[in-house]
C-alpha cells in the first residue's frame, strides 16, 4: 500500500513539473527573418517560425536546451536570441550558431 501511495505521489510530482514548464513561453530570434512561414520540431516541441520569430508551441521541460538553439541555427541560420524563462548565455549561444556560421561562410567562399 505504502509503495503504491509512493508511486502515485511521484507520478503527480512529474505530471507537476512537466505542466510547469508547459506554460513558459520560448522564443528564438533568427538574424534573418524566414521567407515564408516554418513549422518543425526542435527540442520535443514544434516551432513556429514568421518573420524573424519563432516560438515554441507547447514546449516541454527539455526544450530550453543547447541543442534545441543549435538544431533551429542549423535549419535557419544565426539565432540572435533564444529565451525562455532566462535567456540563454552568450557563450551559450555563440555555440549555437557555430555551425550556423560556418555554413553561411562556406556559402559565401563558394561563390567568389
Amino acid at each position: 500500500m505504502k509503495l503504491q501511495i509512493l508511486a502515485a505521489c511521484a507520478a503527480l510530482a512529474t505530471l507537476s513539473a512537466g505542466s510547469a514548464f508547459a506554460g513558459d513561453s520560448i522564443t528564438a530570434k533568427l538574424a534573418q527573418p524566414v521567407a515564408q512561414n516554418v513549422k518543425f520540431i526542435a527540442g520535443g516541441a514544434i516551432f513556429k517560425c514568421e518573420a524573424d520569430t519563432c516560438v515554441a508551441l507547447a514546449p516541454i521541460s527539455t526544450t530550453f536546451a543547447g541543442s534545441t538553439c543549435k538544431t533551429i541555427a542549423d535549419k535557419l541560420g544565426p539565432v540572435t536570441a533564444f529565451t525562455g524563462v532566462k535567456a540563454l548565455a552568450e557563450d551559450k549561444l555563440a555555440d549555437c550558431n557555430a555551425k550556423a556560421v560556418a555554413k553561411a561562410d562556406a556559402t559565401k567562399l563558394a561563390k567568389q
